[in-house]
């Protein structure tokens, strides 16, 4: 089974990826270097030893594994200037909502002027031909309504990760304009689209305050799993799925330079937004042991009850749709997780992108 469905398109291309070293990151370059892209990633350090990048070796296998902060816009110039990369995957961000009210200024440099530095350093280098920002769905003025948000809707957010993404947002959009133009594209030869995805699980995360690495944590140990928000509606999707949504993305923009950039939602279908005691439900099952606890507490840090998204103009203008339903993606990441111990992780991961592309 060939894991390449794009035409051949990634190979030999320099892509680089900032937060590699993440779990989406780790995920994208693993996918990329299996199609023969020449992947340069910029990260900071992973935040675990069990994380999926330190497991499958992949900051081995990629042409350039670099340690370096996106805050640090000069930096992010001199890695741009030295590989030439011709298409950007920037991931790179504080990710967690809960941390944000830890580190609320933090999340801020690094997700907003982290975004920033990297926008620059993208207007500063001739090679690159495309720019992928990926934020949040969490990005949008949550109403907590029941259907869900289109590209054209506000920004917003509520506390300051969601705000944060909300305002790299804004960022993105003003640089468009600015320096990106379509209208002025054989000026600058540069193709800038931002793309949101839901709640997203898989191998190889081990984040805190995540439903998935909170559960795995407390099977490993043999304690009951602790439910915050168990009552929480999400859009859950396996982590391949955006990819492959950002990865098609980019071939068309590389292809149609002014007709994709623009903001772009990949979302799972309607029917995988389900509760957190749901997913971990089914969890349990996939697992094959395990108990649920529910600690919801009405005093606890606002997060965001329901969010959704809607994907019609990624399947209508893209082709791009989910492949998997809320089971199948469930039982996959949970299949990683009872593997992980016995097998080569790298291995493991291609094994579970050629699963995923039969779907």
């Amino acid at each position: 089974m060939d894991i390449d469905i794009f035409d051949n398109f990634y190979r030999g291309k320099r892509v680089l990826v900032t937060g590699h070293t993440g779990f989406k990151g780790s995920w994208l370059s693993v996918w990329l270097h299996e199609l023969g892209t020449e992947v340069i990633g910029v990260g900071l350090d992973p935040a675990t030893d069990r994380d999926n990048f330190v497991l499958s070796g992949i900051g081995e296998k990629i042409k350039a594994d670099i340690r370096a902060d996106i805050r640090d816009g000069e930096r992010m110039k001199e890695i741009f200037a030295e590989y030439k990369p011709e298409i950007v995957f920037h991931l790179a961000a504080q990710p967690l909502v809960r941390l944000s009210y830890d580190i609320p200024v933090e999340t801020y440099q690094t997700n907003v002027m982290g975004t920033i530095n990297i926008l620059e350093a993208i207007r500063t280098t001739d090679s690159v031909k495309v720019g992928v920002m990926i934020t949040t769905d969490k990005c949008y003025e949550n109403k907590e309504q029941i259907w869900g948000y289109r590209e054209n809707e506000p920004m917003g957010g509520y506390d300051p990760y969601s705000s944060s993404k909300g305002a790299a947002e804004i960022a993105i959009a003003s640089w468009r304009r600015s320096f990106f133009n379509p209208n002025d594209y054989q000026r600058h030869g540069k193709s800038i689209a931002s793309v949101r995805a839901g709640n997203v699980i898989g191998g190889g995360d081990w984040a805190l305050d995540r439903i998935i690495p909170d559960c795995i944590r407390a099977l490993e140990a043999g304690k009951p799993i602790d439910i915050r928000s168990p009552k929480a509606i999400r859009p859950w999707q396996h982590v391949l799925e955006p990819l492959s949504g950002y990865m098609l993305l980019a071939k068309k923009m590389w292809e149609s330079p002014t007709e994709y950039c623009e903001g772009w939602n990949f979302g799972p279908r309607a029917e995988s937004i389900s509760t957190v005691w749901e997913v971990a439900t089914k969890v349990v099952r996939h697992y094959g042991t395990g108990m649920l606890r529910d600690l919801s507490d009405p005093n606890a840090l606002h997060e965001a009850k329901l969010l959704m998204l809607d994907i019609s103009k990624a399947k209508f203008r893209l082709g791009w749709e989910p492949r998997m339903d809320i089971d199948q993606t469930v039982a996959l990441t949970v299949d990683w997780y009872r593997r992980y111990l016995t097998e080569p992780v790298y291995n493991l991961c291609t094994s579970q992108i050629k699963e995923y592309i039969k779907k």
